[in-house]
């Protein structure tokens, strides 16, 4: 019900667009997010956005002024817009799904009920 795209492979200092598209989900209702997992290490949160308007959005402090998050509800997408990408990025990222949308879980996999598939990025050095 989500598909994640936009991955590849790129240059430290290059940029990438991770795109999610919902199918059978009115993403405007849901808490957004963007999570990734490098091998070996657990998934973690990189970005969040609220219901609705997305008015309020949160990003890891590894990201925080390189990455943006967004939302387009009239084409049930969310976006990642990542910029000044380094190899410690380097990850399958996904998206996910909260309809509980409690804003205070927002970096918690466990509060997202749908996840997409993933998509690889990885970036040389």
């Amino acid at each position: 019900q989500l598909q994640a795209s936009g991955g590849g492979l790129v240059q430290t200092g290059d940029s990438l667009r991770l795109s999610c598209v919902a199918s059978g989900l009115t993403l405007r209702r849901y808490l957004l997010g963007w999570f990734r997992q490098a091998p070996g290490k657990e998934r973690e949160f990189v970005a969040g956005i609220h219901r609705n308007s997305g008015s309020s959005v949160s990003y890891a402090d590894s990201v925080k002024g390189r990455f943006t998050i967004s939302r387009d509800n009239a084409k049930n997408t969310v976006y990642l817009q990542m910029n000044s990408l380094k190899p410690e990025d380097t990850a399958v990222y996904y998206c996910a799904a909260s309809s509980g949308g409690i804003w205070s879980s927002r970096d918690s996999p466990r509060a997202y009920d749908y996840w997409g598939q993933g998509t690889q990025v990885t970036v040389s050095s």
